[in-house]
């Protein structure tokens, strides 16, 4: 197996690096101090392809591959977190809608999301379903030839400032059977927004309740046939498990490498911070962990391309592993700070903040562990290795 990363994906890299360091870096601590929504920073990524990287090609996407697509949601993550997942998550959304929509909506949205003229939100926890997202009691009922939306989303990022919605509504019998998947305009009638919520962290990104009431919807509009709703939604979380955990990993990265600069510059009793073993030793982990962390993404990542019947149970174990180990790894490297780390002046308690949702959305890290520990359990140890 060659772990160098070709020509191809040396070039997207180095444009995502680039457009990371000119745009995102400068602008991050302002956009999270003040909770700003990036929307120009996000359209420019737009016009360089990254709000459609994996989206059908027929409606402008790039259709790169998962692995390809996770080394550029990383470099993007070393410059702001909280953006690059925002982005992770329009690109979750408008591969569904080109993907599994049908001709009228892919033509109705597919070019304007690939473009990022249009940003989506991806809508399916509600109030009493987080977890257990089978058991959503938002309702689709068919009236002629539209779907009547009623409902609450919770916990929705974008909601209130992107421009479509990817909606999972219960159309039919109780369980994930009745699931059915719609995409539709954030602005239509009977959709009303709760306050913007004041979270630890991902600041520059609006999260709200969403409510529906009434909400028309036509029937063309659905993603995928009646009841499929909830293997699409599945389907997309493997890959969104596959980008948080890519954002952990760059903010891990961009944590170490500016631990690394301050450690070889702060004195302390006449040499560098870098001197002492206890931090030699302290970053002789954390670059291990990181090494450890990506590698086990990129796995991941391959497994999901190649339609592997585990890639499911690698996608969970990689968000499990990456998201706790790079978490780590910014609590570290906030350490080599000292009681600089824990001030605002510099980066590093942004990154602990940013990283700590990780740990919790796209699936708990328990439910990681719930959906391992089954595969390991109902296999012979010769299908787990």
């Amino acid at each position: 197996m060659d772990f160098n990363l070709n020509e191809d994906q040396r070039a997207f890299v180095d444009l995502a690096e680039q457009f990371s360091l000119n745009e995102l870096a400068p602008n991050a601590a302002k956009w999270d101090a003040e909770a700003i929504w990036p929307l120009a920073a996000m359209q420019q990524a737009g016009e360089l392809g990254f709000c459609g990287l994996y989206a059908n090609p027929q409606w402008g996407g790039l259709g790169l591959s998962r692995l390809d697509s996770s080394l550029i949601f990383e470099q993007l993550a070393m410059g702001c977190t909280t953006t690059t997942a925002m982005l992770t998550i329009h690109n979750m959304a408008t591969w569904m809608v080109t993907d599994f929509g049908q001709a009228a909506a892919c033509e109705k949205y597919g070019e304007k999301l690939t473009s990022g003229q249009y940003l989506a939100s991806y809508c399916l926890t509600e109030p009493n379903a987080g977890s257990d997202a089978a058991s959503l009691k938002t309702k689709a009922v068919k009236d002629g030839d539209d779907y009547v939306v009623t409902g609450s989303k919770v916990f929705i990022s974008g909601a209130g400032e992107t421009d479509v919605l990817v909606v999972m509504a219960r159309t039919g019998e109780d369980g994930p059977k009745g699931i059915s998947a719609f995409v539709l305009d954030s602005n239509s009638d009977g959709i009303s927004f709760g306050r913007k919520e004041d979270k630890m962290g991902w600041n520059a990104q609006a999260t709200r309740m969403i409510n529906f009431d009434q909400v028309r919807v036509p029937a063309n509009q659905m993603l995928g046939a009646e009841g499929e709703g909830f293997k699409i939604a599945m389907k997309g979380l493997d890959g969104g498990r596959i980008n948080i955990a890519t954002c952990s990993l760059g903010t891990a990265q961009q944590a170490m490498q500016d631990a690394l600069a301050y450690v070889n510059e702060r004195k302390q009793f006449g040499k560098t911070l870098s001197a002492f073993q206890g931090l030699q030793f302290k970053l002789a982990d954390m670059n291990t962990e990181l090494v450890a962390a990506r590698q086990m993404v990129r796995l991941a990542a391959f497994k999901l391309d190649n339609q592997d019947p585990d890639a499911t149970t690698y996608c969970a174990m990689a968000k499990r592993l990456a998201t706790d180990l790079c978490y780590g790894i910014c609590d570290e490297a906030l350490q080599c700070f000292g009681g600089n780390g824990y001030i605002k002046e510099f980066p590093m308690e942004r990154y602990l903040r940013d990283t700590r949702v990780h740990r919790i959305l796209e699936g708990t890290n328990e439910i990681m562990k719930v959906i391992i520990s089954r595969r390991i359990l109902a296999a012979d140890s010769a299908a787990i290795l």
